[in-house]
């Protein structure tokens, strides 16, 4: 029983071991397959890889293709003078807009086409219509000096300088005309457009300091009467009365301005007839509205021009 015992023993000895190698073995050929398999999954991504690579490269770049730029590069080419093709294709159309060529870089659309042609149509009609070519001359011995808009006449008497200053902006009043009557043309009855600029004449004398300054203007009804019986009503008006240091250009708000609203009529009459005196009456009134008329519309003829100039880029 003793040597059954431990043959059987022996025996299963043998056989655990058996098990032991075959279950090694097992382990060692799986895991030679699962690396061989990790191998073979590689090289097959691998080969896709490079066999995917050169159709990308030949899809972005192919043979015939330009150069890629950048697309800032690309409107820059587009947009820019220097191209070589010289043709500009418009990036960002809109309905209006039209291609620049004579290079100066602005915008050009239809509505500015559209603009300089009906400012080339104005500038023709002012022109036909211009009464006075050269600006008329003022009679009493006036000079003219003129700097764009201003215009300044000026005359010596004795011992004395008085200059009348004026602007012709804003000079032009508005049209406050009835409507036409029916069966009238209206063209008929259209008003001449008159200049009508507020003054200021200015009196000095070579022994003062001050110089006695009137502010004057035209009233809307062109006609001011003071007192009952008077031959001639004056067509112009002093609405304020101050010295003012002489030859000094700045109006100084700290010097005494009298308003002439309610001054009594004996002093007004007395200002009126200095101002006549030295040359500053109804006669020289209209003569001033017809000088700053033909100004007021030469400027505005060659305002015209620099328009049509600007919407066209000449």
């Amino acid at each position: 029983m003793v040597g059954w015992s431990f043959g059987k023993r022996q025996q299963r000895s043998r056989l655990g071991n058996c098990r032991n190698q075959t279950t090694t073995m097992l382990k060692s050929i799986s895991r030679a397959v699962s690396i061989a398999s990790r191998l073979t999954n590689k090289t097959a991504t691998a080969s896709a890889t490079r066999t995917v690579e050169p159709l990308v490269r030949s899809a972005l770049c192919l043979p015939n293709s330009a150069p890629i730029r950048p697309y800032t590069r690309s409107i820059w080419m587009m947009c820019n003078n220097g191209a070589v093709s010289g043709y500009r294709p418009k990036l960002f159309s809109s309905k209006g807009a039209l291609p620049s060529s004579c290079g100066c870089g602005g915008l050009h659309t239809e509505g500015d086409k559209a603009f300089g042609e009906f400012l080339n149509d104005e500038i023709k009609e002012e022109k036909k219509i211009q009464k006075n070519k050269t600006l008329p001359k003022m009679s009493g011995g006036w000079e003219l000096e003129l700097n764009g808009t201003e215009a300044k006449l000026i005359k010596s008497l004795s011992g004395e300088k008085v200059t009348v200053t004026f602007n012709v902006n804003n000079s032009i009043p508005p049209n406050v005309e009835d409507e036409p009557e029916q069966g009238q043309k209206s063209a008929e009855n259209e008003p001449e457009i008159v200049s009508t600029p507020n003054f200021v004449v200015e009196v000095t004398k070579s022994s003062a300091k001050q110089a006695l300054v009137f502010d004057c203007h035209f009233p809307e009804d062109e006609q001011v009467a003071h007192g009952e019986g008077e031959e001639e009503s004056d067509i112009f008006t002093i609405r304020e009365v101050s010295f003012q240091p002489a030859g000094d250009t700045d109006w100084k708000e700290t010097s005494y301005t009298l308003n002439t609203d309610s001054l009594d009529w004996a002093l007004y009459d007395h200002l009126m007839d200095f101002l006549a005196d030295r040359g500053v009456d109804n006669t020289f009134a209209d003569e001033l509205t017809e000088l700053s008329t033909a100004l007021e519309h030469k400027e505005y003829i060659t305002f015209l021009e620099e328009l049509d100039g600007f919407v066209k880029c000449n």
